[in-house]
């Protein structure tokens, strides 16, 4: 069953695709039903801030990062889920809540 999440964010879109993206810091933000074996994203456009991920379970995600008011970003994050694992709305929530931690963390750092 499909699962989607849309949150609002005050990091440019490029800062929260790069963070989404980046092998490193997937285990920060998946959540572990979702990890698989750890592989980058199958597909990267980073002209449209697109990604998609096929892993462990028979489970695929799909991001995609626009550009919202005052230099934010939206963030949607779609998850289809084959497994008898968890809920796919719980897992796209989790996933998207340490996506947002994740960057603001990075922010913060930098």
């Amino acid at each position: 069953m499909p699962a989607r999440a849309v949150r609002g964010m005050s990091a440019p879109p490029e800062v929260v695709f790069n963070t989404a993206t980046d092998p490193a810091r997937a285990s920060a933000w998946l959540p572990e039903a979702l990890r698989g074996d750890g592989s980058p994203a199958a597909e990267i456009n980073g002209e449209e801030l697109r990604a998609r991920w096929n892993g462990a379970a028979h489970w695929s995600a799909e991001i995609q990062v626009d550009p919202a008011d005052s230099g934010g970003a939206r963030i949607q994050l779609d998850l289809a889920d084959g497994s008898d694992g968890p809920a796919p709305d719980q897992l796209v929530d989790e996933a998207l809540t340490n996506l947002i931690r994740e960057v603001a963390d990075n922010l913060q750092a930098g």
